[in-house]
């Protein structure tokens, strides 16, 4: 896909919305060569998804061999909307906390001295992090109003066809 047709698809309403939650699925592939899809908090720039992880995770070294990753944003409810984005994960290894990962968990409920708390506790256990930086280079919106699966939409045109034939 070019950059204005990724754009495109970021900027819709829907796609805003979900790019407004808090947790992504990521897709990759792990060290052994099988898939692995793990839920994770992230945010969005306006260009990037931002995830933050510790620098021991399990994941970092199957990225740093093959950064390829597919992100699922999704909803729950019937028809479900879903963000499908493609990229290439850069790591990005921080000393202390980066302003995502506060920024990302900060839409949880918290009173203001219960955010104080688990803020100094996330410092005292983290001397460090990674951000996993994504650049998508694909995105598909599917919210089974406007747009469909790609197989779908292949069945709808071979049904068109058949009708006007």
């Amino acid at each position: 896909m070019i950059p204005h047709e990724i754009a495109e698809i970021l900027n819709r309403p829907i796609s805003q919305e979900l790019l407004a939650r808090d947790l992504t699925r990521l897709a990759y592939i792990a060290k052994d060569g099988t898939p692995r899809n793990v839920p994770i908090a992230f945010t969005w720039n306006g260009s990037e998804i931002v995830m933050c992880t510790t620098k021991n995770a399990p994941k970092l070294p199957a990225l740093r061999a093959n950064p390829a990753v597919a992100l699922t944003i999704d909803t729950e409810e019937h028809p479900p909307k879903i963000l499908l984005i493609r990229g290439r994960a850069e790591l990005d290894v921080v000393d202390g906390i980066p302003d995502e990962y506060l920024q990302m968990n900060g839409s949880y409920q918290m009173t203001p001295e219960q955010r104080v708390e688990w803020e100094a506790e996330v410092r005292s256990l983290y001397d460090g992090m990674v951000r996993i930086v994504v650049t998508p280079t694909w995105a598909k919106l599917i919210d089974f109003e406007t747009t469909l699966p790609s197989a779908v939409e292949e069945l709808v045109r071979a049904r068109e066809e058949r009708r006007s034939a």
